[in-house]
C-alpha cells in the first residue's frame, strides 16, 4: 500500500509543521505569562494584592483565635 492508497496518510501533519505550531504556542504562552507578571508588578495592582493579603491574614487570624476561644 502506498501513501496515495492510504487516506490516513493525507491527514497527517508533516513533522516540521507540528513542531513550528508547538513552538508558536509555547512562545505565545510565555508572552501571556510575562504580560501577567508585568501587570502584577504594576503599582496599583501590587498595592491591591498586598491589601487583600493583609485582609486575608487578619481574617485567618481572627478565625483561629475564635476557634481557640471556643475550644477552651
Amino acid at each position: 500500500m502506498t501513501n496515495a492508497d492510504d487516506p490516513a496518510q493525507d491527514r497527517r501533519i508533516p513533522e516540521g509543521s507540528a513542531a513550528i505550531r508547538l513552538e508558536r504556542c509555547v512562545a505565545h504562552t510565555l508572552r501571556v505569562i510575562e504580560a501577567a507578571r508585568v501587570e502584577r508588578e504594576d503599582a496599583p495592582v501590587k498595592a491591591a494584592r498586598r491589601h487583600l493579603a493583609e485582609i486575608y491574614g487578619v481574617t485567618r487570624l481572627s478565625r483561629r483565635l475564635e476557634r481557640r476561644r471556643n475550644s477552651a
